[in-house]
């Protein structure tokens, strides 16, 4: 696994080298666009609006619209802009990881310790799992400063990338309009519902189940047969009163 940044983690006086590494991977079947009458790729090429024509790779730099004009920026703007980040990971504050809402997560990769950071990791490691902490940090990484909590999980130290504040919509365009009543019996029996669905966490028992059923389809078109594809049918309710149809629920719960 090859890592993708180099840097420390910055915990008070005491810098921690560390190497980071992408701790997630796609689990989306990769499609490629094809020509319909000959199977061909289709590309895509980086052309320059009044020409028309391809620009090189090597050519290409980053503008930002000011005024109407654009403002072109390099790698050592971008540096100097925070240059204490851009190979630091400070840890700013250390919270309950209950007061992180998850709307907020992006991201995760796995952090590896340099030699001669080995002590100082694993006791910020340590540190953490007894106090039951995660710490908020913040660092530049790809010219973009981000947000992230440092987090223990199986012996190592694990920096998840969180949205800032300003990033998250507002809810005021979705929320309820008008008063929706709910009575004592049909909280009751919605609340008792949630119970008997209710359980420890395993990620293990959740399946990309759509994926699996993709890639039958895929094998058996390439053999040349006949995919057979299980049809749902949408579970509907015998009755239009939300009381009847909680009871219904608990009740088919109850027999499964």
């Amino acid at each position: 696994m090859k890592s993708i940044w180099k840097g420390a983690i910055g915990f008070g006086l005491v810098n921690i080298p560390v190497k980071l590494y992408s701790a997630v991977q796609n689990s989306n079947l990769d499609f490629d666009m094809l020509d319909e009458r000959d199977h061909a790729r289709i590309k895509y090429k980086r052309v320059n609006e009044n020409t028309g024509k391809e620009v090189p790779y090597e050519k290409i730099v980053k503008g930002y619209q000011l005024d109407e004009k654009y403002i072109v920026l390099n790698d050592k703007d971008f540096e100097e802009a925070s240059p204490e980040k851009t190979k630091v990971v400070e840890l700013e504050r250390f919270v309950d990881i209950s007061e992180i809402n998850p709307i907020y997560y992006e991201t995760s990769y796995y952090t590896q310790p340099e030699n001669q950071g080995k002590k100082a990791y694993a006791l910020l490691l340590r540190a953490l799992v007894k106090s039951k902490k995660v710490g908020v940090a913040r660092f530049v990484f790809r010219n973009t400063e981000n947000l992230c909590v440092i987090h223990p999980m199986d012996e190592v130290l694990v920096i998840t990338k969180i949205r800032f504040e300003e990033e998250i919509r507002s809810t005021t365009e979705v929320k309820l309009k008008g008063e929706k009543t709910i009575s004592s019996k049909e909280l009751e029996i919605g609340m008792a519902l949630i119970a008997q669905y209710s359980g420890d966490f395993d990620i293990s028992s959740f399946k990309d189940e759509h994926r699996v059923e993709l890639l039958a389809i895929i094998k058996a078109k390439a053999k040349g047969k006949q995919p057979i594809i299980k049809k749902m049918q949408p579970k509907t309710a015998s009755s239009d009163d939300l009381y009847s149809q909680l009871m219904e629920s608990l009740t088919k719960k109850k027999r499964a």
